[in-house]
């Protein structure tokens, strides 16, 4: 009983390190995705990155002593859970990569 649930945990951290992202978020985002893409993002990836988001915390966490004492605290923050929350909400619907979407502003001449 006790093996079959380490293996289920030891199965879920290798998922959750496999899905985190490997760019920045301050990205300015110049794509067009498709509706297949943003229905896809929107019900799969979205909420599996929520979820990674929230486990990352919780590793955060239990792991911030051993990470203050190696002297890398700020990076175990970033990797396990700025870059999710960041693939999570700031990231445009559809897109691949992290950052905001460009919009274009139109200003009107004071005449």
């Amino acid at each position: 009983m006790h093996s079959s649930k380490f293996n289920s945990i030891r199965a879920l951290a290798l998922a959750a390190v496999l899905v985190f992202p490997s760019v920045g978020w301050s990205n300015a985002v110049e794509e067009t995705p498709s509706a297949l893409a943003m229905s896809a993002d929107a019900l799969f990836v979205r909420p599996m990155m929520l979820v990674t988001t929230v486990l990352g915390g919780a590793i955060f966490v239990v792991s911030s002593p051993f990470s203050g004492l190696g002297g890398n605290i700020g990076e175990s923050w970033n990797v396990l859970v700025e870059q999710p929350f960041a693939t999570t909400f700031v990231r445009c619907l559809g897109c691949t990569m992290n950052g905001r979407k460009v919009s274009t502003v139109v200003e009107q001449s004071a005449e």
